[in-house]
C-alpha cells in the first residue's frame, strides 16, 4: 500500500454502526465527498467492543474492530447529550440512558423526568460527537464536533432520531427534529465531526502524496 492510498484514496469506507438513522446521517453529511460508504450488513457479523465512558475511546475501538474484521477502512463515531443540570449526563451513555429495553421515545421520557425540577440554567445542554477513521494497517484519525443548545419541556417535530425532538440548538428556536436534513447536518455535532474528519483524511493523504513525490 503506497502512502497516498491510506485515507481518501481508499474510496470505500465501512460505516461502523448498526443504527440506520446514524448511517443515513453520515451518508448525507459526506454526500459530496468522493466516497462510497458501505453498511455493516454487507459483511459478516462484526462484534463491537463494550462501550465505556469516553467518546474518543469508544469511537476508535469501533472503527478499529470493523477495520480489522472487514479488511477495509472503517469509520465510526460515538456521541452523546450532555445536560448541565445533570452534571453532564447522560453523556457517552446516552444510547443506554434510562435502563435496558427503552427505545428513543422511552429514553426521552426518562430524560425529561430526571429534569423535571431543573431551571433554565440547568436545561443548558450540548450534543458531542467524536468521529474516528481506522485502516486495517493501524492508521487512525479522529475529529470532534459539538452543538450547544437547551432541552425543551416536551418533544417537538418528527424528524431525526434519539434526543432530537427535545434539543433546541442555540439561536434557532426550533427543535432538531423540526429542522430539515440540510439544516441539521450544517450545525449538528455529527455534521461538524465528520466534515472535520474528512478534511483531516484528505489533508493527510495530500501530505503523504507530496512527501513521496507522487
Amino acid at each position: 500500500m503506497s502512502g497516498g492510498d491510506r485515507f481518501p484514496a481508499r474510496r470505500e469506507w465501512v460505516v461502523a454502526t448498526a443504527n440506520p438513522g446514524k448511517l443515513r446521517e453520515i451518508r448525507a453529511i459526506l454526500a459530496d465527498a468522493p466516497l462510497t460508504l458501505l453498511a455493516l450488513d454487507a459483511f459478516p457479523v462484526v462484534r463491537f467492543p463494550p462501550e465505556g465512558d469516553d467518546y474518543a475511546e469508544n469511537a476508535m475501538a469501533k472503527a478499529r474492530a470493523v477495520a480489522s474484521a472487514t479488511g477495509r477502512a472503517a469509520v465510526a463515531d460515538d456521541s452523546g447529550l450532555e445536560v448541565a443540570g445533570l452534571g453532564g449526563e447522560p453523556g457517552p451513555r446516552s444510547a443506554r440512558y434510562g435502563g435496558p429495553g427503552l427505545d428513543d421515545a422511552g429514553r426521552v421520557r426518562a430524560l425529561l423526568a430526571a429534569m423535571a425540577e431543573l431551571d433554565a440554567e440547568g436545561r443548558r445542554a450540548r450534543f458531542v460527537c467524536v468521529a474516528a477513521l481506522a485502516t486495517p494497517e493501524g492508521e487512525l484519525l479522529t475529529a470532534r464536533g459539538e452543538c450547544a443548545g437547551r432541552i425543551l419541556a416536551a418533544p417537538r417535530g418528527a424528524g431525526g432520531f434519539g434526543y432530537d425532538p427535545v434539543f433546541e440548538a442555540e439561536g434557532l428556536g426550533r427543535a432538531m427534529a423540526e429542522l430539515s436534513e440540510a439544516e441539521k447536518h450544517r450545525i449538528s455535532h455529527r455534521g461538524r465531526a465528520f466534515r472535520a474528519l474528512w478534511e483531516r483524511a484528505a489533508s493527510a493523504a495530500d501530505y503523504l502524496r507530496r512527501s513521496i513525490g507522487t
